[in-house]
């Protein structure tokens, strides 16, 4: 007999009529069905545009009291916190501090799956204890259903400690949950195509979240010029390509100077385009970043459209 569990409220709990029979179709109608049900999660992301903008808010304030942003979450949520956070150092030149993903049984839980570990409460208060987490800081947790003991037990800590909490979740958040939390996002992206595996349509959701979060924080830092990403530092070929790229387009160089540009600047295409913009050397360019708090346009000017 089918049916959802009984007396189970939560939504990635639930069994979904649209996929009801799909061990009895056919292999395209299957990544059909899949497909569909992919196609509700952005949808269900922008209803929480107030919730996500109210979050990049409080991650900013805290960026610029010096704090940091933690994320924490078991199984695939935590991967996909520790995943966005691994990203920030390569992308906006972060210091690999700033941004953090805290995972229910530490590094080894990245590869293989620690299902016990999310019911460890005494390890969601130890990792934040071991993270020194203060009232400058941010701590995210990250559980599909709401339930996880560990994210629970993280967060009572960090609050504890003074730091700001928020939840993302992808199930109906209770009263006491949004009480306990300066923000909670909830995405509702409906049952998963197979019940409860949500690294489905909730963890694409998470996804969506997590990278709206950073990336918006970060254009507030002013680590973005116009859509460039200019705050990058070269640390790769590919990166080294992107960055006389970015050059070539906000300068009007040829690769080969802006290739030498960029050696002149340390491979910070930031600082390298304060000095061709206004004929600086090196380190006269970081002063006049440092003075306007790293926000490119306060040094150059805005950036011509497109």
């Amino acid at each position: 007999m089918g049916g959802q569990a009984p007396d189970d409220p939560r939504l990635t709990e639930q069994r979904n009529p649209r996929s009801a029979r799909i061990d009895e179709l056919s292999t395209i109608e299957i990544v059909d069905v899949i497909n569909a049900e992919d196609r509700m999660v952005a949808e269900a992301v922008g209803e929480e545009r107030g919730a996500i903008a109210r979050a990049v808010d409080l991650v900013v304030d805290g960026f610029r009291r010096g704090g940091r942003l933690f994320y924490v979450g078991a199984g695939t949520s935590g991967r996909l916190g520790v995943l966005d956070a691994v990203e920030m150092p390569p992308t906006f030149r972060t210091d690999p501090g700033m941004v953090q993903g805290i995972i229910a049984g530490g590094l080894d839980a990245l590869t293989r799956a620690q299902e016990g570990a999310e019911d460890e409460v005494e390890s969601g208060a130890r990792d934040i204890d071991a993270r020194g987490v203060g009232p400058s800081d941010f701590v995210l947790g990250i559980a599909s259903s709401g339930t996880t003991p560990y994210v629970h037990a993280a967060l009572k800590r960090a609050r504890e400690r003074g730091a700001r909490t928020g939840f993302l979740l992808c199930t109906y958040p209770t009263p006491a949950l949004q009480a306990q939390h300066d923000v909670v996002i909830a995405p509702l992206v409906g049952p998963e195509v197979i019940t409860g595996s949500t690294r489905m349509k909730a963890g694409t959701a998470t996804k969506m979240v997590l990278n709206t979060l950073t990336t918006a924080a970060m254009v507030r830092l002013g680590k973005v010029y116009g859509n460039l990403m200019v705050d990058l530092q070269v640390t790769a070929e590919k990166l080294r390509d992107r960055g006389a790229r970015i050059l070539m387009q906000t300068l009007g160089l040829d690769r080969a100077a802006a290739s030498a540009l960029l050696e002149r600047a340390g491979g910070h295409v930031k600082t390298a385009i304060v000095m061709g913009r206004l004929g600086l050397d090196a380190a006269e360019a970081r002063s006049r970043l440092d003075a306007a708090e790293g926000v490119l346009s306060r040094v150059v000017g805005e950036l011509d459209p497109v």
